[in-house]
């Protein structure tokens, strides 16, 4: 397992069920360190899927003594472009869908415990008659997608096993089983780490970011990569500020440091402070999908059933 990102091979389920990932290629984990060495690990089921990680999200070259076994650093560097172009066309795909059915998509992205499950319930509560669906990503268990299917909101479980992040070729998967329906909101909360989900696009309109007033208001200038890639950020559970020694004029601060276009909105599930904000912003966006979808030809339900899920 690597000790930087603890991503690991592991099987990928949906719902419980197996998923082979990229029609049964086997995983080979390429990490690279700050330092630019690098490392490998993995397992085969017929040919090898290299599945490489620049931790600080850099192409860079390694030197002669990578970690990989016959593995220089340019090869390392061609094997890290091909899998994100290669997650970038299922994205792609997964895009024109979601444009094409007018929904409204967001890639949810946090450390573990930011309050992202508790805050997807309140608002599907809080939305009402507002159609949404959920893509739950966790490494195990179903709890999370449990407690969404409980406000009434369909959802799926997407267990990574040792993986420490989602990519498009799953959401795709999720995204055929779903059923999804047109003028909704799909929101897509990524497996708890502010490393590797901020390389990796699924196909959403936006990340968001969900930074918690329980961890430290330094998170978006110590994780960049990020607090860069994320369009809004949230500032959750500030119901807790009296309690908590957290500084949201510094967290703000540092967030723009990174991203001076980020926006923020400070929010509270349990207090519903903010809560109005958060659902205008879901409101504007399904809002623009709508438009975008008015314009786009060939609708993605019939391209689905013809052709099935991004292959």
């Amino acid at each position: 397992m690597c000790t930087t990102c603890g991503c690991a091979t592991g099987e990928v389920k949906i719902d419980g069920a197996e998923v082979q990932h990229d029609d049964a290629h086997g995983h080979r984990h390429v990490h690279t360190h700050a330092d630019g060495t690098t490392h490998a690990h993995g397992y085969k089921t017929g040919h090898t899927h290299e599945h490489a990680h620049s931790h600080d999200h850099a192409p860079r070259y390694a030197p002669s003594h990578s970690h990989a076994p016959g593995m220089d650093g340019r090869r390392m560097v061609q094997i890290e472009q091909d899998i994100l172009a290669k997650n970038n066309a299922y994205a792609a795909r997964n895009r024109k869908c979601l444009l094409n059915l007018g929904i409204f998509a967001l890639n949810l992205v946090s450390s573990p415990g930011s309050g992202k499950t508790t805050l997807l319930c309140k608002t599907i509560s809080m939305l009402g008659d507002v159609p949404v669906a959920v893509i739950e990503g966790d490494q195990q268990t179903s709890q999370d997608a449990e407690r969404i299917r409980a406000t009434g909101a369909p959802a799926i479980q997407i267990n990574t096993g040792k993986g420490c992040h989602l990519d498009a070729y799953m959401v795709g998967h999720a995204m055929d089983k779903l059923d999804l329906v047109k003028d909704s909101l799909l929101l897509i909360e990524n497996v708890g780490n502010l490393v590797c989900p901020a390389a990796f696009d699924l196909g959403e309109a936006h990340k968001v970011a969900i930074l918690s007033v329980t961890e430290g208001a330094d998170k978006p200038i110590k994780y960049p990569d990020m607090f860069r890639a994320a369009s809004l950020m949230l500032l959750n559970k500030i119901d807790l500020l009296p309690y908590v020694d957290f500084d949201m004029d510094a967290a703000i601060a540092y967030s723009r440091r990174v991203n001076p276009g980020i926006r923020v909105i400070c929010v509270s599930a349990t207090s519903s402070e903010g809560m109005d904000e958060w659902l205008a912003y879901l409101r504007d966006g399904m809002a623009v999908a709508g438009t975008a979808k008015r314009q786009s030809p060939d609708p993605c339900n019939q391209q689905i059933a013809e052709h099935g899920v991004p292959s």
